[in-house]
């Protein structure tokens, strides 16, 4: 430990100083970037740390392919905020760039351009690189989603239903816009239910605006996406919710279990749904598998309704499904 003290307490020579300076300068030049990398980390391990030093370091660091150190020590620059953070932010801009980090590229600059701070001489570069970036993005975009989509014919195909799902789920993530033959896989029966619900958001995120007919469990619907009822916002979730809500207070184990069993039942049955009026039945419905899957004694007043009965089985079969496919 005293060594160490001992160690940061030397000052440098100031004749040593300019031999190490001027030999990283040279190094450089000749592109030597090994070397003067060396001779610039001895400089700053004694505290030399001008502008030109740093910025000599992030040279070698970049032409030696070692992106994420030299990536690091912008975001660390860009926090000090002093008279150089433009060149930092330019250099940082370039790094991302060469990275295909092109997302965070464009969010760098349109965070600059708000701060509307930018030198007159670095914002039309700034904006190229955004531009061009947003080129890019959209063009990995296409590239990646035709593999995906690739994929995800031969996962209907094998019925692989898990990675029907997970494609679908990493399209939507990747904002790519449906091809016209995702529409047709709402009706093919070798396409899981819960991928079917994936499929009916991803479509109604993409402003998807034409009718679209889609088959489960033996019901069909047409609908157009793109003005479709959200599920976190339908009416008989809340309605369903409000009439669970009692059971809260009284068991808070099992009004967990309740909100789960009823958000995967309309989950895999989206956007076919009970009507409002069959509220009722189905809060109680979902209350007695809950009960049952706790192993809750239930005290049978009378016999459950057809309607119930109906809504009981669906509600077990939609939760089997949704855990088949989606890892709580």
């Amino acid at each position: 430990m005293q060594q160490q003290s001992e160690k940061e307490n030397v000052i440098l020579f100031p004749k040593w100083k300019d031999v190490l300076e001027e030999e990283s300068v040279q190094a450089l030049k000749e592109k030597r970037y090994e070397e003067a990398l060396t001779k610039l980390d001895q400089l700053l391990s004694y505290h030399v740390r001008s502008h030109e030093i740093i910025i000599g370091k992030l040279i070698c660091l970049i032409e030696l392919n070692r992106h994420t150190e030299a990536q690091n020590i912008c975001e660390e620059l860009l926090t000090e905020k002093d008279e150089h953070y433009y060149h930092y932010v330019h250099i940082y801009l370039t790094i991302l760039f060469q990275t295909n980090q092109y997302e965070l590229l464009m969010e760098q600059v349109e965070y600059e351009l708000e701060m509307g701070e930018i030198p007159p001489q670095m914002e039309e570069q700034f904006q190229q690189l955004y531009k061009m970036s947003s080129k890019m993005k959209a063009d990995l975009t296409v590239e990646r989603s035709s593999t995906h989509l690739s994929g995800l014919t031969q996962a209907v195909e094998e019925e692989n239903h898990s990675e029907q799902w997970r494609i679908l789920e990493n399209l939507r993530q990747m904002s790519a816009l449906p091809t016209k033959n995702i529409p047709q896989m709402l009706t093919d029966e070798k396409v899981h239910p819960v991928t079917k619900t994936v499929i009916i958001q991803w479509l109604a995120e993409s402003d998807y605006d034409q009718d679209v007919s889609i088959h489960k469990f033996g019901r069909e619907l047409t609908v157009i996406p793109s003005v479709l009822e959200k599920l976190e916002d339908i009416t008989i979730l809340h309605q369903a919710k409000s009439l669970l809500e009692e059971t809260e207070q009284k068991n808070p184990t099992l009004f967990e279990m309740l909100e789960k069993l009823l958000f995967r039942y309309l989950y895999v049955q989206y956007p076919i749904l009970p009507p409002s009026e069959e509220v009722f039945q189905l809060a109680e419905a979902i209350k007695h598998v809950g009960q049952e899957y706790l192993g809750i004694h239930m005290e049978e007043d009378a016999p459950q309704s057809d309607k119930m009965q109906q809504f009981s089985n669906e509600i077990k079969i939609c939760d089997s499904l949704y855990l088949s496919i989606i890892e709580e």
